[in-house]
């Protein structure tokens, strides 16, 4: 057992190294295994690189005539609009890129730092030049588009590479390319597409009954363009804030409505270019196509804003524009969005420019010839109508800058959210933003030069009257009162129509969806659109104020030679009428000026009487000088002009605005404006009466000569019936002296008029109460004396019947 153990160790020893001897031999060949197996995964794996590199490197020569094809077609397109737009003469509202390419200096560089349009090496598709562009040829220059941007992704992470460098050079060239040609088909689709408004068709009116549905009421706030011209102010006020309520201003503002000037088709087609170039930033010389290289910050979109945000006037007033920063090139840094933006703000200027042209040539065929009669009653009409028709374009821009937003939604927006998470993200949103403010903003540009214009050409602002109260002389004035009055109402006109009208277009410049947070340069120029008309509007009311001070005090135009009511007075009761309606548009403009005769602002300003109660003070101011000119005529009688002057003014005054005057029975221009506060009344019977007082005291002298003769006095002659010569001359003296001092006063005061029929009766009523009883009893006493032996008619030849008649007479119109 012993033995065979130890042999059996023995063999198993042997056994043991001959089997390391085995492994020793074997292990060499199976790590050599492993090596050509690894070998032969990486001869797989480099083959598929080489591949991809292959196939990469050939991305250029595969996606060029795609991409060149879409060049060619986009140009084309883009050119043809802009001849059509030339022959139709609009040519003067195309985007720069549509201007090159009418002009053939499409492969100009620009001086203006924007990127030039570059063109293939060769065109190889001259015979697709002619073909129009198919959507399916638009889909694969996206797609090789796409294609380029994946290569030259590649490339960017394989820099070490020799061929690099030239490779990403063309890539870049070709994509360049296709940005270009999709920018032109931007331009092109959305230039073309015209205006996002249209002509309303005229409603059939609501049927009259008591009982309306909801759908009638609104209806009724819609009227046809021929009221709107002819609409007045309350008219105007009623119809906004009506719907205001209702809550469909987009349906009762202008004679336009939004609509989507859009096809299926383009609509698709732009969709499809802002879903291919998405994000991509461009620096304005280059696109940044990887995303890595995408800069940490973006400079905002130009134009901005200037520092303090407040958008000032740069250009001339009447140039149809307010300011440079919207006719500067868009530079968001997105290329899309950059053609966009010109073409839009195009169109939408040219609406809003040409709606505004065509107001202005309707109101110049009503506009009389200078020198004509009735003028002056004509230009006020003319002021009136420039006024609703400032606010007639307010309506129309707001359904501009609607119709824009429509297309912005349709366009632009659906794709800003695929892009909200990249890295250009908020960039992205912060340049959607100033886009669509600078396609609007263009609308409110114009609209806030013709305001201006209105205010300055129309309403006379241009006209510097000097401030109120600043102790000038009165003289000849620049504008009369009436003309200024019609200034003013204009001015509140427009300013109703901004204050019930600002806020919603304010709103629709803005982009809610976006929440930036940042100003604009749209909804700065809203700001400057209610700061400029309040301003304005101050003016005009200043220059009314001023022309009642600067009304002349001497002419026969503006001081009646016979008392009557002056023109002043009629002018400024004009004025107050025509103010009087605005009084919501007044407080607008109290509460953020600082006026003279109501220092108060904000929730302190002062209200509409106030204003009134200002020209009431100007105007005694200004009749009193004007009645002082009568104490300087020759005749010393005529100074009872100066009372009956007054006295006629102020019954003019207390009767057209008193509480207790006539009623008119059109209410629409503010005939029936009343002066309720008690110191209108107090104050004007306070001075007709004082001057009724002085003008009666002029009629008091004849009662000095109607003084009973002392009956001891009277001794007759020896027939008894004929008084001596002494006591006749007693009541000779007193027939004479009366008959004397009545013709003297009688040929005076027969000169002046009372227009006022119940004016007119009053007064001669109480020149009647002055003497008539003590002459009719004088006359009554001694006619039947006879004190005069040859001449007792021509002291009786005034019996009171006839002086009646003769009082009865006085004051009448000539």
């Amino acid at each position: 057992m012993s033995a065979t153990s130890q042999s059996a160790c023995s063999s198993c020893d042997g056994l043991s190294r001959r089997s390391r001897h085995l492994d020793s031999l074997t292990s060499p060949a199976s790590e050599t295994s492993a090596l050509l197996a690894l070998a032969s995964s990486n001869l797989q794996s480099t083959s598929g690189a080489l591949k991809d590199a292959r196939d990469k490197f050939d991305t250029v020569a595969d996606c060029e005539p795609a991409v060149e094809r879409l060049f060619w077609g986009a140009r084309e397109a883009c050119k043809e609009v802009a001849l059509h737009a030339e022959r139709q003469g609009r040519g003067g509202v195309l985007p720069t890129s549509m201007k090159r390419l009418v002009d053939g200096s499409s492969n100009k560089s620009g001086g203006d730092g924007t990127m030039s349009l570059l063109k293939p090496r060769q065109n190889n598709h001259e015979s697709d030049t002619t073909s129009p562009l198919t959507e399916q040829e638009l889909y694969a220059g996206a797609d090789a588009m796409e294609i380029v941007r994946d290569a030259h992704g590649y490339f960017a992470k394989r820099v070490e590479w020799k061929s690099t460098k030239d490779t990403m050079a063309d890539l870049e060239r070709v994509h360049f390319i296709g940005v270009d040609a999709m920018g032109l088909l931007v331009t092109g689709h959305l230039t073309g597409a015209g205006a996002a408004v249209r002509r309303k068709v005229d409603a059939p009116p609501a049927p009259d009954t008591n009982k309306k549905s909801q759908a009638q009421r609104r209806s009724s706030t819609r009227v046809t363009a021929a009221e709107r011209s002819e609409e007045t102010a309350s008219k105007t006020r009623e119809r906004l804030q009506e719907a205001l309520q209702n809550r469909d201003l987009m349906k009762s503002v202008g004679e336009y409505e939004e609509y989507l000037p859009l096809s299926t088709r383009v609509v698709r087609e732009l969709r499809a270019i802002f879903e291919c170039l998405g994000g991509m930033y461009s620096d304005g010389t280059s696109l940044l196509l990887s995303a890595p290289s995408v800069p940490s910050y973006i400079p905002p979109p130009e134009p901005s804003l200037p520092p303090g945000g407040k958008v000032l006037r740069t250009e001339k007033v009447g140039s149809g524009h307010y300011t440079q920063s919207t006719m500067q090139l868009l530079k968001t840094g997105f290329p899309q969005l950059d053609s966009y933006g010109e073409a839009r703000r195009s169109v939408a200027y040219a609406s809003v420019d040409g709606y505004c042209r065509q107001l202005r040539t309707a109101r110049k065929k009503l506009m009389p010839p200078e020198g004509s009669a009735g003028s002056a009653i004509a230009l006020a009409q003319i002021v009136d109508s420039a006024a609703r028709d400032a606010v007639r374009c307010i309506e129309h821009t707001m359904v501009v800058v609607s119709g824009e937003k429509s297309v912005y939604r349709c366009v632009v927006s659906p794709t800003s959210s695929n892009h909200h998470h990249d890295e250009s993200g908020p960039q992205y949103q912060r340049a959607l933003a100033g886009c669509y403010s600078f396609v609007v903003s263009a609308a409110v540009d114009r609209l806030l030069d013709l305001i201006e214009y209105t205010f300055l050409r129309e309403a006379g602002c241009s006209i510097n009257l000097g401030s109120v109260g600043d102790g000038a002389s009165p003289g000849i004035s620049e504008m009369d009162i009436r003309a200024a009055g019609s200034a003013a109402a204009a001015g509140l006109r427009i300013v109703d129509g901004v204050r019930m009208l600002g806020p919603s277009l304010s709103r629709l410049c803005d982009l809610a969806s976006i929440g930036s947070g940042e100003s604009t340069i749209a909804s700065a120029l809203c700001i400057s659109l209610h700061r400029s008309t309040v301003k304005n509007c101050s003016k005009t009311l200043e220059n009314l104020a001023r022309s009642i001070q600067l009304d002349p005090l001497e002419g026969t135009r503006h001081v009646p030679t016979d008392a009557r009511v002056a023109k002043v007075s009629s002018d400024v009761v004009h004025a107050i009428r025509v103010i009087s309606p605005f009084a919501s548009a007044y407080k607008s403009v109290s509460k953020r000026r600082n006026l003279l005769w109501d220092e108060g602002m904000g929730d302190d300003a002062g209200e509409i009487d106030i204003f009134v109660r200002f020209l009431i003070k100007q105007l005694i101011v200004s009749l009193q000088g004007k009645a002082q000119n009568y104490k300087n005529e020759e005749n010393p009688d005529n100074h009872v002009k100066t009372h009956l002057f007054m006295m006629n003014n102020m019954y003019y005054l207390l009767d057209s605005l008193g509480p207790d005057g006539y009623e008119h029975i059109n209410d629409e221009s503010g005939e029936n404006y009343r002066i309720k506060a008690p110191w209108f009344q107090s104050k004007m019977n306070k001075i007709f009466e004082g001057e009724k007082a002085k003008y009666l005291a002029s009629w008091e002298v004849l009662n000095n000569h109607l003084t009973r003769v002392d009956e001891r006095e009277l001794a007759y002659k020896e027939k008894k019936d004929i008084l001596s010569l002494e006591s006749g001359r007693l009541i000779k003296s007193r027939f004479s002296g009366f008959i004397e001092d009545f013709e003297r006063v009688y040929l005076v005061h027969r000169t002046f008029t009372v227009i006022d029929p119940k004016l007119r009766e009053t007064l001669q009523n109480d020149i009647r109460n002055v003497f008539m009883a003590r002459y009719k009893a004088f006359f009554d006493r001694y006619a039947s004396i006879k004190f005069s032996k040859k001449n007792m008619e021509n002291y009786l030849k005034y019996p009171p019947n006839k002086l009646d008649s003769l009082i009865g007479q006085l004051f009448a119109s000539k």
